[in-house]
């Protein structure tokens, strides 16, 4: 009967594994979100809300060497989101992830800063813990499936990357600062904490004492600051915006040069080692492989080089 029962209780546990790892997977599929009904979200009673808050607007730039430029653009609130921009910000990641040439993405703000976090006269209004709840649930899904993007993504940060506007950098797969920029994480002067996800990335990025240095002591983390800590990649030279931005392109292009397919391919590998357990992160890598194997981009190269012996 023990043994019976044993074997039984371990059946189980398989198939819950397999339950719980199979919807993990699913999450990395294009177009999926964190929250659904299930979880009490219910997104276009969201969108009726954020849309009674206009201004400033998101803009994508795709490019023909396959790297776009997003830029968040609303200069009078330093590029402070306004309802109407996280609505937008949704739309550009939709946008994002049917453009099958595209490899990179740089996010920027307008008139040299990067963002201000949320604009002020939308948080006012959405007080209330329900709200501030739904608005979470909304731009956790946003900007997880901006991450998810097979597109490899790095913030130019000039000026100040504040609230929000910190945390969207954490959601970038580099992060970039001219010499004179500050990225700070504010939420602990605004009674809360971060709630796009920026917490949880942050850990992941400089670990978990470090963040929480940064995050309870609200520190002003200058572009030396930053490098030092491992938070950013690489301070760049010019802090002229038009300059700033063509560091910041030529920076990406080192990553980014190459087939499509490829380099989707590979943020995609990185993706899964990252979000799933072993095990479905390799099956996933041979996944992505099985639709490059013995592809153009493979055969062209075989032909180009033969063996490989640099």
């Amino acid at each position: 009967m023990f043994s019976w029962m044993s074997i039984m209780s371990t059946e189980m546990a398989k198939s819950l594994l397999t339950t719980s790892l199979s919807a993990r997977t699913k999450l990395l599929q294009t177009g999926v979100s964190l929250y659904n009904t299930s979880h009490g979200f219910h997104e276009e009673e969201v969108k009726k809300i954020l849309e009674q808050f206009p201004g400033g607007s998101v803009d994508l730039q795709k490019n023909q060497n396959g790297i776009g430029i997003l830029t968040l653009n609303n200069p009078n609130k330093m590029n402070a989101f306004s309802g109407v921009m996280m609505l937008q910000l949704l739309e550009r990641v939709i946008e994002l992830e049917n453009w099958t040439e595209g490899k990179g993405l740089i996010v920027r703000g307008a008139k040299n800063t990067f963002c201000s976090g949320s604009d002020l006269n939308a948080v006012k209004a959405l007080s209330t813990s329900e709200n501030g709840v739904a608005l979470s649930m909304f731009m956790q899904n946003t900007l997880t499936r901006f991450m998810r993007l097979p597109l490899i993504s790095v913030a130019l940060v000039q000026g100040w990357a504040m609230g929000g506007g910190a945390e969207f950098t954490t959601a970038c797969d580099f992060r970039l600062m001219t010499m004179e920029s500050v990225i700070r994480f504010v939420h602990k002067e605004m009674g809360i904490v971060p709630s796009w996800g920026g917490a949880s990335r942050l850990v992941e990025i400089i670990g978990s004492r470090q963040a929480l240095k940064v995050l309870s002591g609200t520190l002003k983390l200058d572009s030396k600051k930053a490098l030092n800590m491992g938070f950013v990649d690489e301070v760049l030279q010019s802090s002229d915006e038009a300059k700033a931005l063509e560091e910041a392109q030529e920076w990406l292009e080192q990553f980014v040069s190459g087939p499509p397919e490829v380099i989707r391919g590979l943020k995609k590998s990185v993706c899964s080692g990252r979000e799933l357990y072993l095990e479905e992160a390799l099956q996933n890598e041979r996944d992505v492989l099985g639709t490059l194997w013995g592809g153009p981009a493979n055969l062209e190269a075989i032909a180009k080089r033969g063996k490989h012996t640099k």
